[in-house]
């Protein structure tokens, strides 16, 4: 065959700790149909500063590929909630083979064709809690790309008529492919007339939706005559892939001929006929084409055969009761939000099970869409309806094909080739639940069986209908992630997706996890710890009003106020009290922090004009507006306003030859304990803060902050050698005090006496 290779690359992403699925980076590729091998080529480089980052530690990193959806991972081992399925997924974990650069390759032969999701993490850290900007983060880029090889121009085998082909010597096997569309119960491929130098040298191998691999469902020809092979229960609207293949070492060609007969379920005692007259009845696309065939359209009639490839056989009359189908009653889709679509049914949601067949219902899930969210189905039995029987209703949801339990009464949902999810509700239990998080598009059918128990198992019930109440929806998070979670909306390129980011303690898929929950006592203590450790404040309030500092008495009561009620709903529990927006709270607390400093700086460089206040506060807000958690955007005007007071004791010193402040008590009791203090509430926050210690370390820092200002804060500055205008008596009218000779011009001002005379 002919191949082509096609080439998929994707932008290098940073890779952080695993936490959550909401910590990931997610990957998206699409690869096509008649894919023989896809080889993912993993890219992974370390960066620091925006260099190599040869001196970051080698931290490995976890991929996780799975196809038609993202994969459903669990790295810390957490419970999932109840009635929840976990589908699997491939794993690949990458070591470092360089100091700055690794690959891996992972490789899968006859992928399946479609979406296919790429999910990778760091392990789990400490949780330190980093100040950004402090000192250059080790970053770990992952960057996947994609290469895939496929045939093109496969032979297309029709229905009903009969391939001829020759293998050459040289050759090992011939490949086919056949659609099959819905309503089909059975495909039996069949090879005839085989000859070979060594009897029929064949295997038959066939697979759904991808070309067959050495673990596919085969027959070996030689041991087998007639050579069919047989596969009940296909999948619908899907391609099944033939491959013939000749034993190894078999010298000479080989000829033969390949049949496929579908079985059409809505007639069990007829074979899907030959001949269709449009390609609408059968569901199939338009643009399929093959080496020699024929486009459907064009078929001849089933009685002429095509360039003498071709010709129809005869169609069976015999196939058993138990393939006949049942009506599949569609399901309405009514979208309300991103991924929020409920499934109504027609004349529901109340269900009627009868005794004799079942119920078959079908949910369609959109290409892409519907696969970020988690599919919910719950089924409620009506006891009433049951009039005392004891009767079990049996449900099978199942992917691309319906599976209904025959007359033997099997209360499975598997086959050989098939693998679905059993519910099942009884009087005694009511209530069934089933959580698909990240389902597969496509199709997804749910199959209704009432049966009756006995002393041996189940038969078939007798006159007894149970009605059962159906719900099926789509939502993103399972339960909304709980009261200890929160359900995320993710976007990678142009896929969606929701993750649940836990909190508290809590982990797992849905937050239900409490192994390392936090209980409401300790949630109780880590609130009011960080709350009223705010109330230290109150002795730097009273030294400034004490020292006539009354703008930053102000201040200390603004950043007191909003730190108390910022932390009061920052916290991560059920205890959380919100006065405002979260967001207006953590803007004001940041910028009391800030303001804090700023008027105190300025008070100890003993500088009374309001424009630098003025000028202080538009800045930190620009520099909070910017990045409130930048560290140069916040360390930059705390060390102008240092810059402004070293300036400002500098000009002092010079003038009064003499250093500033002039005692030694100021430096010895209250500038350098207060500077210590400061310096070790800074390297608290930088640098030994984590997730776990934060509650009782940041309660620290409120109190060493709010201890260092009542250090630093200057004392009240006494009055200067020269008079100031004398206070004024009260009386009638109005009182006007002059000093007279200072009037009149005959003494200086700076000496003249404190006679006075008040005239009105």
């Amino acid at each position: 065959g002919l191949f082509v290779t096609d080439y998929f690359t994707r932008t290098p992403r940073k890779l952080s700790p695993f936490r959550s699925f909401a910590s990931i980076e997610l990957f998206h590729f699409h690869i096509p149909e008649d894919t023989v091998i896809a080889v993912w080529n993993l890219i992974t480089f370390k960066e620091q500063g925006g260099t190599f980052g040869d001196q970051c530690p080698d931290r490995s990193i976890t991929v996780y590929f799975r196809s038609g959806a993202p994969s459903v991972i669990n790295p810390l081992h957490t419970h999932f909630p109840r009635d929840t399925a976990v589908p699997g997924s491939f794993a690949l974990t990458l070591t470092w083979t360089l100091p700055n650069r690794t690959t891996g390759v992972f490789n899968v032969t006859s992928p399946l064709p479609g979406d296919w999701f790429l999910a990778a993490h760091l392990p789990k850290d400490e949780g330190k809690i980093s100040v950004k900007g402090l000192y250059e983060e080790c970053q770990y880029l992952f960057q996947p790309q994609l290469i895939v090889q496929r045939l093109v121009n496969i032979a297309v085998l029709y229905p009903g008529y009969v391939t001829e082909q020759s293998m050459a010597p040289h050759n090992r096997s011939c490949l086919y492919k056949v659609f099959v569309p819905s309503y089909t119960s059975r495909v039996l491929v069949e090879v005839l007339r085989c000859r070979g130098a060594e009897g029929c040298p064949l295997w038959l191998r066939v697979r759904a939706k991808a070309p067959p691999l050495h673990n596919s469902t085969a027959l070996d020809c030689r041991e087998h005559a007639p050579c069919q092979l047989a596969l009940d229960l296909p999948f619908w609207q899907h391609w099944y892939y033939v491959l013939v293949e000749k034993h190894p070492g078999v010298p000479g060609a080989v000829s033969f001929q390949v049949i496929v007969q579908l079985t059409d379920c809505s007639r069990p005692s007829l074979a899907r006929p030959p001949f269709l007259p449009s390609s609408a009845s059968m569901n199939m696309p338009h643009s399929f084409g093959s080496v020699g065939g024929l486009a459907l359209g064009d078929s001849p009639s089933p009685a002429s055969p095509s360039n003498g490839t071709k010709h129809t056989v005869p169609i069976p009359t015999a196939s058993p009761t138990g393939e006949r189908c049942w009506p599949v009653r569609p399901t309405l889709r009514n979208e309300l939000d991103t991924f929020s679509v409920h499934f109504y049914i027609f004349f529901g949601p109340n269900v009627s099970v009868p005794p004799d067949r079942p119920a078959v219902f079908v949910i369609n899930l959109l290409p892409v869409l519907d696969s970020g969210g988690v599919l919910n189905l719950e089924l409620r039995l009506n006891v009433s309806s049951l009039h005392g029987e004891n009767v079990t209703v049996f449900g099978c949801l199942n992917h691309e094909v319906p599976l209904t339990s025959g007359d033997n009464a099997s209360v499975t949902c598997e086959t050989e080739s098939l693998a679905g999810f059993l519910l099942s509700v009884n009087a005694t239990a009511s209530l069934s639940r089933l959580r698909i998080p990240y389902p597969q598009t496509g199709s997804w059918y749910l199959s209704l069986r009432s049966l009756c128990a006995m002393e041996h198992g189940f038969e078939p019930c007798t006159n007894v209908t149970a009605e059962v109440y159906l719900r099926a929806y789509l939502s993103p998070c399972i339960n909304d992630c709980g009261i200890y979670g929160q359900c995320k909306l993710l976007r990678t390129n142009n896929y969606l997706y929701a993750a649940c980011e836990c909190k508290a303690g809590w982990n797992g898929w849905g937050c239900t996890d409490n192994a390392e929950a936090f209980s409401y006592g300790f949630q109780l203590l880590s609130t009011l710890l960080l709350c009223l450790s705010n109330v230290m404040f109150v002795p730097p309030v009273a030294i400034a009003v004490r020292s006539h500092y009354l703008l930053e008495a102000a201040v200390y009561i603004f950043t007191m106020f909003f730190s108390t009620f910022y932390h009061a709903c920052d916290q991560p529990g059920i205890v959380v009290f919100c006065i405002m927006e979260y967001d207006v709270l953590q803007f004001c607390d940041f910028l009391g922090s800030l303001m804090s400093v700023w008027v105190t700086v300025i008070a100890m460089a003993r500088l009374q004009p309001v424009v630098l206040y003025l000028l202080g506060a538009m800045l930190l807000s620009m520099a909070l507006q910017m990045d409130r958690h930048g560290l140069w955007n916040l360390l930059g005007p705390s060390l102008f306003a240092l810059g402004i007071m070293a300036v400002a004791w500098t000009a002092r010193t010079i003038r009064r030859r003499h250093c500033y402040p002039p005692t030694w008590k100021r430096w010895a009791f209250y500038l350098c304990p207060g500077a210590l203090i400061a310096a070790a509430a800074v390297l608290l926050y930088a640098f030994v803060e984590t997730e776990e210690n934060y509650f009782y370390i940041h309660s620290i820092w409120h109190l060493l902050i709010a201890g260092s200002v009542g250090f630093l804060l200057p004392p009240r500055a006494k009055p200067s050698g020269r008079l100031g205008p004398l206070p004024r008596r009260k009386g009638c009218g109005y009182q006007l005090c002059v000093n007279e000779q200072e009037e009149l011009g005959l003494v200086d001002p700076a000496v003249a006496s404190i006679n006075s005379i008040c005239t009105s």
